[in-house]
This record gives C-alpha cells, structure tokens and sequence, in this order.
C-alpha cells in the first residue's frame, strides 16, 4: 500500500502477470474501462472504504482462456507473480481443491 502522494498518476501504471517465470499479461491502467477516481467514487457510494480496501477491477488482456489456439489454464504447484508500478508485487503459489 502507499499513499496518495507516492502515485503520480494512477491512470499511467503499468501492471504485469507471469505464471512460473512466463510473462502472460502486460498492461496498463491507461486502458481501464473506468478510471480510478470513477470506481473509488462508484463503490464508495454502496459501501464504506477503508484503509488498505482492494477494487478488483478485472484484467489486462492476456488471460489464459483467450490464448489460441490452446487456452491455458492454472494447475497445481505453478507460481503466479504479478505487479503494478509503483505499488508493489505480489507471488502466490496454486494447490489442488480438496
């Protein structure tokens, strides 16, 4: 998380997907169909926001299912990194539903 002072614009980062080390999405929050100051404003009129609340928005464009002609999809034990400039990156690791 950083403060409003740390983000020149956040409608100019860049954000970025891999899964184990293949970079699939590239991305910018130039492209949002909404821009931020619209879904902070959207959602705060249904709900309360508070400190460190996360909007998930959606997706640049690379998602697995749309890659042709073989969709691609998530399976157990693959790392997924991703991030957004200036705020961070974040990795998680998938595991099998029980």
């Amino acid at each position: 998380m950083v403060t409003r002072d740390e983000v020149a614009d956040p409608q100019n980062l860049s954000l970025w997907l891999e899964v184990d080390g293949h970079r699939y999405q590239n991305g910018s929050t130039k492209t949002m169909v909404f821009g931020v100051a619209k879904l902070v404003s959207y959602v705060s009129q249904c709900m309360s926001l508070q400190p460190g609340d996360v909007i998930s928005t959606g997706t640049p464009p690379g998602v697995g299912m749309g890659v042709k002609p073989n969709p691609v999809y998530l399976k157990p034990g693959q790392t997924i990194r991703l991030g957004i400039e200036g705020l961070g990156e974040q990795t998680q690791t998938t595991y099998a539903a029980e």
